[in-house]
């Protein structure tokens, strides 16, 4: 396995530059996802890093050795794609066998090596079965195996999960998580899916037009999100307009409904003008009418929990998230009281590109 190195990456498409200026260190043995939007360039990174595309400006490391101009079957890759890509005509035990043989591997290791993986995938008893008698997960499972048995020092995953069903997905993300880490293999993972982000990744990379947005660990993304737009990507936030103001070296923050929140994080930060972020499930009910009031426009339940889209007496839409309970009856139209969770609202600039609580932290 290997630690990857990028530096001042850049790709361009004909007229279009699709990753200006990109730099990141990929520690060795970390699941490291790629997220973002369609377009946003992150699979066009993993496909530069494979050898698949060219690269017009920076430098690309595994570890010390540089691969700009490396052949892709001499960077020690495993690759797997969302469509599966096995051969429909060979069996499970020839498919993870392709690699070793393309290598000229004893027939002996190749055969301890196609047992070591299908047990990892737990797939032992399918070694004579054709993709065609598999499911979607069994094929995945065994892509995923193929890609391993050549012991590779980089697994690169290009939304390996997007063709199968919600149940197969929850499922497989687990699969994958399990065995990057049993065999500790530097896995670089792209994905559209927050959720599934969230739920594999050791450290998430959030991209937007080619540049990366934040870096972190799943919590610090969705806690302490670098700007606005990875507030609004990782999860659901509510965005409200405040302003911040001092009062004898005290940080306020004046909210338009008219609630007013002591900030001693920012207490160092200029008056200014500034977006609020507030998640869904910040939002506390109370029988305070003093509170922020709001009516309902509609409610969805979901089981463990409720969503209700509301509206504030300012007008603006917010929506709340909180435990169903089996006496609830609140309807369209009834007017509800709340509060905020003021440890875990985020405050941004007024044109949302920096969070002001990374100064003051």
């Amino acid at each position: 396995m290997s630690r990857i190195e990028i530096k001042n990456a850049k790709k361009v498409f004909g007229d279009t530059t699709v990753i200006p200026n990109l730099s990141v260190s990929i520690p060795e043995g970390t699941l490291f996802t790629l997220l973002g939007p369609s377009g946003c360039g992150k699979t066009t990174l993993l496909r530069m890093i494979a050898g698949f595309n060219t690269i017009e400006g920076g430098d690309f490391y595994f570890g010390n050795e540089r691969i700009n101009d490396q052949d892709p079957s001499k960077r020690n890759i495993g690759m797997v794609f969302q469509n599966y890509a096995i051969f429909p005509h060979l069996s499970v035990g020839d498919n993870v066998a392709f690699g070793l043989k393309q290598r000229k591997m004893d027939r002996t290791k190749i055969k301890k090596q196609v047992e070591k993986h299908l047990q990892l995938i737990q797939m032992n008893e399918y070694w004579d079965r054709k993709p065609e008698n598999l499911s979607g997960g069994q094929q995945q499972r065994v892509a995923l195996a193929r890609s391993l048995a050549i012991n590779p020092d980089v697994l690169l995953m290009d939304e390996p999960l997007s063709n199968l069903d919600a149940k197969l997905r929850l499922d497989m993300r687990q699969v994958i998580r399990e065995i990057q880490r049993e065999i500790g293999i530097t896995t670089v993972y792209v994905t559209h899916d927050q959720e599934e982000a969230m739920a594999i990744s050791d450290l998430i990379a959030v991209m937007r037009d080619g540049e990366i947005q934040q870096i972190g660990k799943p919590k610090e993304l969705y806690h302490r999100p670098a700007n606005e737009f990875v507030a609004s990507f990782i999860g659901r936030t509510n965005i409200l307009e405040g302003e911040l103001v001092q009062d004898n070296g005290q940080a306020i923050l004046k909210m338009q409904h008219g609630r007013i929140i002591k900030m001693p994080l920012l207490n160092h930060v200029e008056p200014q003008k500034v977006r609020v972020s507030i998640r869904p499930e910040e939002f506390i009910r109370t029988e305070n009418k003093e509170a922020i009031s709001a009516r309902i426009l509609e409610s969805i339940y979901l089981g463990l929990n409720t969503e209700y889209f509301l509206v504030l007496e300012t007008g603006e839409k917010v929506q709340m998230i909180e435990e169903s309970m089996f006496t609830e009856d609140l309807n369209p139209g009834d007017q509800i009281y709340l509060d905020i969770n003021i440890n875990k609202i985020n405050v941004f600039t007024e044109n949302g590109v920096r969070n002001l609580l990374e100064v003051g932290s």
